[in-house]
């Protein structure tokens, strides 16, 4: 496997993001070792909060989270996938699989032994991040959904439709207008440039590229027998789980329902519609900090 790894000097000075990287090695399964990135701030002994980002942005969505959770006393962690953000970059699209990803997070996961955790995430952040709840169920002690799902074959939303189009025929992946679209406020020149910053050219966004394709939407995707078994378990997850969707958000519209109704620690909890579009961390930071705190001091 080819990797491509992002200079370092693309992510001096950018906007609102003092966080020094950490760094983990997880090996995939031909043999090629995988540097993965992620913020990890606040007091080792604080409550444990993993933000998990999606599609194609990377931690830097979560900047203004991390202060504020960091704040109130949290130990925050916020890992870049595999292809975003400063973690390593596999060069050919065929690289890039949902099973390789749920592997690599496993792993990383898994080694930084995180334990009574509460996991905030959106995108393909949900779609590894509840995979890894699925996995290790015993290590999360609440779950905050956003935006969106863990598909079966079942099918895809108009918005979603649209979005895999655009990404399969752009000529060149506008990363920082992709997400400055997807949000209800218009992004400064500097966070879009941030949101730029994890590609030097188009041959880095070969992860971007291929993700979309990846969402097991139809019966014969990859990973659907996978997803219906981590289904299984988290139908029987007691311990809290909030919803918080948006509600300019075409890609996941409904999908709070279905968590709502499957997973049995959503009952009876204080389920959230936030404003913004489908980067609600752009939109709500300060509602999303609230949500994930309240959840915790509720806990304990």
């Amino acid at each position: 496997m080819q990797v491509l790894r992002t200079p370092d000097d693309r992510f001096a000075g950018l906007a609102d993001w003092p966080y020094a990287p950490h760094y983990a090695q997880v090996m995939d399964s031909d043999g090629t070792a995988l540097r993965l990135a992620y913020v990890d701030e606040g007091p080792r002994d604080g409550a444990v909060v993993l933000l998990m980002h999606g599609e194609p942005s990377w931690a830097y969505l979560y900047r203004k989270i991390i202060a504020a959770l960091v704040a109130k006393g949290h130990r925050v962690i916020a890992p870049d996938l595999i292809g975003f953000g400063r973690s390593d970059k596999p060069a050919k699209r065929t690289d890039y699989t949902y099973a390789r990803h749920v592997a690599w997070m496993s792993q990383w996961f898994s080694g930084v032994d995180l334990k009574h955790v509460t996991l905030f995430c959106q995108d393909w952040g949900g779609l590894i991040g509840l995979r890894l709840a699925a996995a290790f169920p015993e290590r999360f002690a609440g779950l905050v959904i956003a935006n969106t799902g863990l598909p079966t074959g079942a099918g895809m939303t108009d918005g979603f439709k649209a979005w895999l189009e655009f990404s399969q025929t752009v000529p060149e992946m506008p990363i920082g207008m992709i997400v400055n679209m997807g949000t209800g406020r218009e992004l400064t020149l500097a966070e879009i440039a941030a949101y730029d910053a994890p590609f030097p050219d188009e041959t880095y966004k070969e992860g971007a590229r291929q993700f979309p394709t990846l969402v097991p939407v139809t019966p014969e995707h990859g990973q659907v027998a996978e997803n219906k078994a981590a289904w299984e378990v988290l139908e029987r997850f007691d311990r809290p789980v909030i919803t918080a969707f948006s509600d300019g958000d075409a890609v996941s519209r409904g999908g709070d329902a279905v968590f709502q109704a499957r997973i049995p620690g959503a009952a009876g909890q204080s389920h959230v519609t936030t404003k913004g579009g489908h980067f609600l961390q752009e939109d709500c930071p300060d509602d999303i900090t609230a949500i994930i705190d309240t959840l915790i001091r509720t806990r304990s």
